[in-house]
């Protein structure tokens, strides 16, 4: 059986930075209690190692307004600005691990906010990235997901627009969106915020997907661009199977096929990608 992995699964530039900082202040702040303002990245098993190193994850705003001690690390998907601003207020010490990408995206809508912009996001309105975006971006913003919303909107004022995208989003859907925004005719400024490393990814995995018999797909349930990873696989391999650890999958599956590829989320460590692909191949 010939195993084809995909160069790009694993861990990106803004996931790794955030969990090797988590660590890091573990190791600097002895004796200190380390929190993560929401899980630092979507994977479970990364959370839970973090966890056994005694750090504690924030599950909501309520709960930081109780800190009275300790350090809170930021999540690479960022938070909304009053969130920083709360912990500024009460003199919580922070370290923010945001995804310098997702970083760029808060500048962008809180400059064009203060111009005057209406903010259009494209993506995912329950993601937590997302909601962090919307968090900086004022009062006048609109979050897109789909076709449908894209037809419904409606810009009620004279304002210019600004669309911006979730860095996991689907580039072929957001393009396909802010065209059928462009067309209402309205004065809209347009920037691609979907990060390099998402589109190489997905690019990738529908180029191996394409020329398999299966396709596993490795990553945390919770993951929005492993979801899109599987999504864009399945439509070209139809035996394509998401998983989040080796004990999710049943080898027997591959029994009947002679090429498998492998790709992974984001989020997804090393370690777990290596167990799947070196199972695969012991086994046939």
């Amino acid at each position: 059986m010939e195993v084809i992995r995909a160069k790009s699964a694993g861990f990106c530039f803004g996931v790794k930075r955030a969990v090797d900082t988590v660590y890091e202040q573990v190791e600097k702040q002895m004796g200190k209690q380390i929190y993560t303002y929401g899980p630092i990245i979507h994977n479970e098993e990364v959370v839970k190692d973090m966890e056994a190193h005694g750090v504690k994850v924030l599950h909501s705003e309520e709960e930081l307004k109780g800190l009275e001690e300790g350090l809170v690390i930021i999540r690479s998907h960022g938070v909304p600005k009053r969130i920083c601003d709360l912990m500024d207020e009460k003199g919580i010490e922070y370290v923010d691990a945001t995804c310098p990408f997702v970083k760029r995206i808060h500048k962008i809508v809180a400059e064009e906010s203060k111009k005057g912009s209406r903010i259009i996001i494209i993506g995912n309105p329950d993601h937590p990235e997302v909601e962090g975006i919307r968090g900086w971006a004022g009062e006048n913003v609109t979050v897109i997901k789909n076709a449908e919303e894209a037809e419904k909107f409606e810009n009620t004022t004279s304002e210019r627009i600004c669309v911006v995208s979730q860095t996991t989003f689907n580039y072929n859907k957001f393009k396909d969106l802010v065209e059928i925004i462009s067309e209402k005719g309205y004065d809209i400024s347009v920037l691609n915020t979907i990060c390099n490393a998402t589109r190489e990814r997905q690019t990738e995995a529908r180029s191996i997907a394409k020329e398999v018999d299966a396709m596993i797909v490795i990553g945390d349930k919770h993951s929005s661009n492993t979801q899109k990873l599987y999504e864009i696989c399945s439509r070209e391999c139809h035996n394509t199977y998401y998983i989040q650890t080796l004990d999710d999958f049943d080898m027997n599956q591959l029994r009947s096929v002679e090429t498998v590829g492998i790709t992974a989320g984001a989020s997804t460590p090393n370690n777990i990608i290596e167990e799947v692909q070196n199972n695969v191949r012991i086994n046939f």
